[in-house]
C-alpha cells in the first residue's frame, strides 16, 4: 500500500507585487521540506522563510498556543521593528547577525538567506556565457538609465527579475561572467552558483535599503564595500573579477547551517510501499 505524504506545507511570503526573493521563497522550502508550498496569511502560515518577513511574523501569535508555533526558517528584517514575539516562534534560522541581534538572539543561531539554495533547488545551466549580469531592484527595472546603460554596453544583460524563477536563476544569473545587482536576491542567488557578483546601490528602493544587505553579507562572511553607483558601472566593466569567490567557504556554510536547521517537523513523510502480509 503506497503511504501518502503530508498535505502542502503553509507558507507567508510577500505576493503584494511580484518580487524576486519572495518568489524564491517556496521554490527553496520547498525543495528543502520535499513538500508542496502553499501561500498562507500570517496567522495562519508554518513558517517564514527567504525575504524581509520577520516583521510579518509577529502577527502568527494570534495563533499561538492554538496550533503548532510557525518555523522562522532564514527570515530577515528590512528595517528595525520592535520585537516581543520571540516565544511565540520557533527559530531555526535567521538571515544574518543584525537580525539576529534584533531578535535578540546568539550569534550561534544558524544564519543564511534560503535563496542561498538556488542551485540545490533548482540545478545548473549547461553552459556560462561572457555575460555581465545587471540585476535591478523591482521597483529600478524600468528606469530609463537601465536602458541606455544596456544599450551603450553591450557586454550588459539586464535580468528582468519579475520573470519566474528558474529563469532568472538557472538561465540567467547562473550563466554570467559576473553579476551587478541592487537586489539583495541578485547577489545571494549568484553567491549560489558561484558567480562572482558586485552590490549596485540600492538607495531609494525602501527604507533602510543596506541593512538587508549587510544582514545577509554578514551571515556568509562577505565583504560588501561600499555600492558602486550606475554611473560607474561602465567604467568598472573591464576590471570586474570573475573565478572562485572569496566568501565561498561562508557560502558552503550557510548552506549547511539552512539545510540543517529545517526543522524535522516541516519535512514530508516520505512515501513508502508496505507489502502485504
Amino acid at each position: 500500500m503506497l503511504r501518502r505524504g503530508r498535505p502542502s506545507l503553509r507558507l507567508y511570503w510577500w505576493n503584494d507585487v511580484p518580487n524576486f526573493g519572495d518568489a524564491l521563497s517556496p521554490v527553496v522550502t520547498g525543495w528543502a521540506t520535499g513538500r508542496k508550498v502553499v501561500w498562507a496569511e500570517p496567522r495562519r502560515a508554518e513558517c517564514f522563510a527567504a525575504g524581509s518577513v520577520l516583521f510579518q511574523s509577529h502577527r502568527a501569535r494570534r495563533r499561538w498556543p492554538f496550533g503548532p508555533r510557525p518555523a522562522i526558517w532564514g527570515s530577515g528584517f528590512i528595517s528595525p521593528f520592535p520585537v516581543g514575539f520571540q516565544d511565540k516562534v520557533d527559530i531555526a534560522a535567521l538571515r544574518g547577525p543584525l537580525s539576529a541581534e534584533l531578535m535578540g538572539m546568539p550569534e550561534t543561531v544558524p544564519q543564511g538567506d534560503p535563496g542561498i539554495l538556488a542551485v540545490e533547488a533548482m540545478g545548473t545551466p549547461e553552459t556560462r556565457e561572457d555575460w555581465i549580469g545587471l540585476v535591478p531592484h523591482l521597483s529600478q527595472i524600468d528606469d530609463p538609465q537601465i536602458a541606455e546603460l544596456a544599450a551603450r554596453e553591450p557586454a550588459i544583460k539586464v535580468i528582468d527579475v519579475r520573470r519566474e524563477p528558474v529563469e532568472v536563476c538557472r538561465e540567467q544569473i547562473a550563466r554570467c561572467a559576473h553579476v551587478v545587482s541592487s537586489s539583495l536576491h541578485g547577489l545571494i542567488v549568484a553567491d549560489s552558483y558561484g558567480v562572482q557578483s558586485t552590490w549596485l546601490s540600492p538607495e531609494g528602493i525602501h527604507q533602510s535599503p543596506e541593512l538587508k544587505f549587510r544582514d545577509y553579507a554578514g551571515g556568509v562572511g562577505r565583504d560588501l564595500g561600499t555600492p558602486l553607483s550606475l554611473s560607474e558601472v561602465a567604467d568598472r566593466l573591464g576590471r570586474l573579477p570573475q573565478g572562485k569567490l572569496e566568501h565561498a567557504e561562508g557560502v558552503a556554510r550557510s548552506k549547511e547551517a539552512l539545510i540543517g536547521a529545517m526543522p524535522e517537523r516541516l519535512k514530508a513523510v516520505a512515501a513508502r510501499m508496505e507489502v502485504a502480509s
